[in-house]
């Protein structure tokens, strides 16, 4: 069964979208503020999530941030915020579509529908692993030969994006625009640099460079690989 994670600290409006979305075939978990939104995310891996902007504590546009740091499944935006400006903050920070309140109730079924065809089965940064890398997306972190690695919001976003796309190359174009969100490709000596200091941080209290998991292509970008066969 589908599974759809209702994000409203409005208890009303959340019983709603329960009763609707339950009445129509899915199954529903609900959080009622954006740090219990993403446990539930993490620990429920949904298809689909619907997000309200106005949370307590951690806000809409936060845990759309953070959610897009550990996967690509569908956004579908519930605010009470009609400008335009907030529908393009919402698009670029990685929704998959935004709906106005009130709305009807035919209308959001039809776009929930909508993004579900579309979308490819959701991809999880925490599951991405093989027999030496295991990413922590809650702790920000990389578990690499058993031994964690502290990692910052960029190195851990290069690395997921990296582990995502295993054995494929990613150019430097698309890391700054996926990494970075510089689609203009200014400052691309920053890739080169966070590629380095994220090698070194793997080859720490590892096997040293043999154990690099990263492959430099020349003149296009960066591939993972995994664990270099001995």
């Amino acid at each position: 069964m589908t599974r759809i994670l209702v994000v409203e600290d409005d208890p009303d409006v959340a019983t709603a979208l329960r009763v609707l979305l339950t009445r129509a075939g899915y199954e529903v978990v609900a959080a009622a503020d954006g740090r219990e939104a993403l446990r539930r995310l993490f620990a429920d891996g949904p298809d689909l999530m619907l997000l309200d902007i106005g949370l307590p504590g951690l806000d809409g546009w936060q845990v759309l941030e953070r959610t897009r740091d550990m996967t690509d499944l569908p956004v579908l935006l519930l605010t009470a915020r009609g400008a335009e400006s907030d529908r393009v903050r919402g698009l670029r920070a990685g929704a998959d579509d935004y709906l106005p309140k009130p709305f009807g109730n035919d209308e959001l079924l039809a776009r929930i529908e909508a993004l579900l065809r579309r979308a490819a089965p959701a991809r999880w940064a925490g599951a991405a692993q093989d027999d030496a890398l295991r990413l922590v997306p809650e702790r920000r972190s990389a578990l690499w030969h058993g031994t964690e690695v502290r990692l910052s919001d960029i190195e851990y976003r290069l690395l997921q994006l990296l582990v995502r796309n295993r054995g494929r190359v990613v150019t430097t174009d698309q890391l700054l625009d996926q990494v970075w969100d510089d689609p203009q490709g200014i400052g691309r000596e920053r890739v080169k640099f966070a590629v380095l200091r994220l090698r070194r941080k793997l080859q720490q209290g590892t096997e040293g460079p043999e154990s690099d998991p990263i492959e430099a292509v020349r003149g296009m970008g960066y591939r993972y690989r995994g664990e270099r066969s001995p």
